[in-house]
């Protein structure tokens, strides 16, 4: 009976925990896909320093708002900010999208991201965060439309 009674609650907690945990995706299958596979594409251009794709998944009209810094508008100036200093390599970079949501041509999506970057100065370090990403669609394909992200201190 007591070993009964330990399987249920077991089961009951794992359940929650894939509630509290779930991910909420809503619009088109297809729609959701796309920003799936940009979302891993733009950090594998971020890992592999490949400035050019990292900017070509923003729209023309895009704006970043970067931890600390003011609005940046425009590809040559969203590439120069992604740009790192040399002797700086990113090591891993992932993005963990708690929520996705289509409205027509937009949507939006939330989450977190975390990585690890070396540098000739010291020894690597990891990093995470939480952001916010409003994506446009541009003849059949989703770009970024803004991007704002901040670091969350361990």
């Amino acid at each position: 009976m007591v070993s009964n009674l330990k399987f249920k609650n077991t089961i009951l907690l794992f359940f929650l925990s894939l509630i509290f945990y779930a991910q909420e995706y809503s619009g088109k299958g297809e729609d959701i896909n796309q920003i799936l596979k940009n979302i891993k594409e733009f950090s594998r251009a971020y890992v592999g320093a490949n400035y050019d794709t990292l900017t070509a998944f923003y729209s023309q009209d895009a704006k970043i708002f970067p931890s600390g810094a003011d609005i940046i508008k425009g590809h040559d100036a969203i590439k120069k900010r992604w740009l790192l200093p040399k002797g700086t390599k990113i090591l891993s970079h992932k993005i963990t999208p708690r929520e996705i949501k289509i409205i027509e041509d937009y949507a939006y999506e939330y989450g977190y991201y975390q990585g690890s970057t070396s540098s000739n100065e010291g020894p690597s370090s990891n990093w995470k965060g939480k952001y916010v990403i409003v994506w446009k669609k541009e003849n059949n394909n989703w770009k970024i439309y803004l991007d704002i992200w901040n670091k969350i201190d361990d």
